[in-house]
């Protein structure tokens, strides 16, 4: 849809000032904060800038560590509370997003095949600037120092000059990869309020922590090999089992190292996919990996500077503990004959987010620490009392609970959830036609979609494009996925004002197995008491109580630490041949920061929860009348000669034996922008993303939605 058909209000047009006036804000803050990292190899920075902020914030209060707090840590920190502001406008205003939007620039592939997946031509500007960063600080570095470097200055060290230089490369690369250890947490905080200025969300940013681990663990172990190296040609190799009161730990460094190392290992993708648990149990090391980081270089410094992008993580990774230490209320289930299951459950009516938003899910009958990602299909407007997840049978946690809800009977199933998380807003009405292409469950997030799309064209009369959805499943059981595309009730009657076409490929089966159902049936629970319906663990206004915690367990962070540096570590460190052990320094930072953001992220979820149990309230003794014993209901009593329902049918094209012709398909498409999603196997994401940038059509506009982890 051209951008001049998308009509706003006054008020939408206000808010929508606003919100591009915080990401301007937004935007120089960030430039600023990365002209810090330009120039923090410099010597204009070591010998003028860095000594001139020094000597206006040094205290007895903060020390040097205030300093590396004000310009490196801060600026992020102000970004994320101008981003609580942003979303939290987003929510209450509706805005339609029009075709200039900034998640626009991420999305057109210019690399398709290849270790990076794909990628878009934004994207790689911004690999190859941030490796240029990464250069440049480490050659830097390397120029200004080794000039330094002379026979009498090695030997006055024990060493010759290729070993003196040797040390200084291996502390310069440790120091560049504090580079990339300040960007790595920021793609896996999944409420960000950073990445949605970009138009980004967590789970498309993956990708990023992917290429930043990469990297990060290359430079470490490169910083440790070369070290070792130094130690051994040197007779030192003693040194390794040193843990210095003051300046480097080196034994704290090793076991950071070996931590993540293990990690590293773990992400091949030959071990993940074979061995899934090992890799998502040891993505927990992480904790011990920056622990011992911190102890390795002690708080002063590079922990300084990476903090923003933890400490956000801190915040987000608490209020999802908090958020699954209740289990959900779970009321029915539909088993498809795909081996597929939709769960239904009851949701807060406080509670909105938008399509293709995700949801994390764990059941302890099946693994007490597994959690795994699934898109939300159910519509927060069209539905305000449920929320559904659709599960496709393929890992062996799936297969499990598959197993359990279409073999027994039984009354109740415990889950807990942490999300949903999503998109800032609904961006696809600037299309005049959207096409969907998907492979097996990759369905998952179209319907999510449709399900939005509907709703505006019947409540909000917003013009809508029109939808071709394509999908492609090996067998004729697989169509009782298209059964969830509408939901079981809150469908309005008359869908015509949307205009879908929809096109299914079986590629195993010649034609409809007869003996194969293709309806689903349903479960229906009983729901303990105590289990509560899903709701936004911080409230309606969740985004403005998360700027608060982080704007308000900053202050706590600060003050705490304060305290402790003036009564505690300021009289010692000015005592005569006394220093403050670096490592305890570290550790009372680490637990001033994870007390800070305890209390604050506690106090806000306890006063939040009045409101939820007042709503969960009402919703038991609404409950509580309609309550049905377990039993299986199959979908054929619902009402399959609606309405709604016969559109769609006869929206429908089955196409057995065959595998679609993208190529044809696509380029057959008419109108100005035609705006092309595709979910499912890697190589269908392939083969789409180089139709549209093969260049031939050039209304074709490509996004992925990926389920790659």
């Amino acid at each position: 849809m051209p951008e001049e058909m998308v009509k706003r209000s006054p008020a939408q047009e206000k808010y929508g000032r606003i919100q591009f006036a915080i990401r301007l804000v937004a935007v120089l803050v960030f430039l600023g904060w990365i002209l810090l990292w330009i120039m923090a190899p410099t010597n204009t920075y070591a010998k003028k800038w860095s000594p001139q902020i020094v000597k206006k914030t040094i205290s007895t209060y903060f020390g040097i560590q205030g300093s590396n707090i004000l310009t490196f840590t801060f600026p992020i920190l102000f970004i994320a509370v101008l981003g609580c502001v942003y979303l939290q406008i987003a929510t209450k205003s509706t805005i339609i997003s029009s075709s200039n939007d900034l998640s626009t620039m991420w999305k057109s592939p210019v690399l398709v095949k290849g270790p990076l997946g794909i990628v878009s031509s934004t994207e790689l500007a911004f690999l190859l600037m941030f490796i240029a960063l990464l250069i440049w600080s480490f050659t830097t570095y390397i120029y200004n120092s080794f000039p330094q470097i002379t026979p009498k200055s090695a030997a006055a060290f024990g060493m010759n000059v290729w070993e003196a230089r040797l040390d200084y490369a291996a502390a310069w690369l440790g120091r560049t990869g504090t580079v990339c250890l300040a960007f790595l947490f920021f793609p896996v905080a999944r409420g960000s309020t950073v990445l949605p200025l970009l138009g980004l969300t967590s789970e498309s940013c993956i990708k990023y922590h992917i290429w930043l681990g990469h990297i990060v663990m290359t430079i470490f172990t490169s910083h440790g090999i070369c070290y070792i190296i130094l130690w051994a040609a040197t007779s030192q190799i003693s040194q390794m089992l040193k843990w210095n009161k003051v300046g480097i730990s080196i034994v704290a460094g090793e076991i950071a190292l070996l931590a993540g190392l293990f990690l590293w290992v773990t992400t091949i993708p030959r071990i993940r996919r074979k061995v899934f648990e090992l890799f998502f149990y040891a993505h927990y090391i992480y904790i011990i990996f920056i622990i011992f980081f911190v102890f390795h270089v002690g708080i002063t410094y590079s922990p300084s500077m990476m903090l923003p992008g933890f400490y956000l993580f801190l915040v987000d990774r608490f209020l999802r503990f908090l958020q699954s230490s209740r289990q959900v209320r779970v009321v029915s289930a539909r088993v498809l004959p795909c081996e597929t299951v939709e769960l239904n459950f009851s949701k807060g009516h406080g509670l909105t987010y938008n399509p293709t938003s995700v949801m994390f899910i764990n059941v302890p009958s099946i693994s007490k620490l597994q959690w795994h990602p699934f898109t939300v299909t159910s519509n927060s407007n069209l539905e305000p009392e449920k929320l559904s997840v659709v599960i496709k049978s393929e890992g062996a946690w799936t297969q499990k609970l598959y197993q359990q809800l279409s073999t027994s009977t039984i009354d109740r199933l415990g889950v807990s959830v942490e999300g949903p998380y999503g998109p800032a807003s609904f961006n696809y009405l600037r299309h005049d036609t959207l096409v969907m292409v998907s492979g097996g469950s990759g369905i998952t997030p179209f319907i999510s979609i449709i399900r939005e799309l509907i709703y505006q064209s019947t409540a909000l009369k917003c013009k809508t494009p029109k939808v071709v959805l394509i999908c492609a499943f090996k067998k004729s059981s697989s169509l009782s996925m298209l059964d969830l595309i509408l939901p079981i009730s809150g469908t309005p009657s008359d869908v015509s004002s949307l205009e879908v076409q929809i096109e299914v490929y079986i590629t195993r089966d010649k034609e409809l197995q007869s003996e194969t159902p293709i309806h689903p049936q349903t479960i229906l629970f009983k729901p303990k008491p105590t289990d509560a319906p899903v709701h936004a663990i911080l409230g309606p206004n969740s985004w403005l109580w998360l700027g608060a915690i982080i704007s308000s367990s900053f202050i706590i962070f600060l003050i705490i630490i304060g305290i402790i540096t003036r009564f505690y570590i300021f009289p010692i460190d000015h005592h005569l041949e006394q220093t403050f052990s670096y490592s305890l320094r570290a550790f009372l930072n680490m637990i001033a920061i994870c007390v800070s953001i305890a209390i604050v992220c506690s106090t806000a979820v306890l006063w939040n929860k009045k409101y939820n149990a007042e709503e969960t309230k009402i919703q038991n003794l609404v409950g509580s009348s309609t309550t049905s014993s377990n039993s299986m209901i199959n979908n054929e009593d619902r009402e399959l000669e609606s309405l709604p329902y016969n559109s769609l049918v006869q929206a429908t094209n089955v196409h057995y034996g065959v595998r679609p012709d993208l190529k044809r398909l696509l380029f057959e498409l008419k109108g100005t922008s035609v705006g092309v999603v595709v979910s499912g196997p890697k190589s269908l994401r392939h083969d789409v993303a180089a139709i549209c940038s093969s260049g031939s059509a050039k209304n074709l506009h490509f996004e992925s939605i990926s389920f790659s982890w």
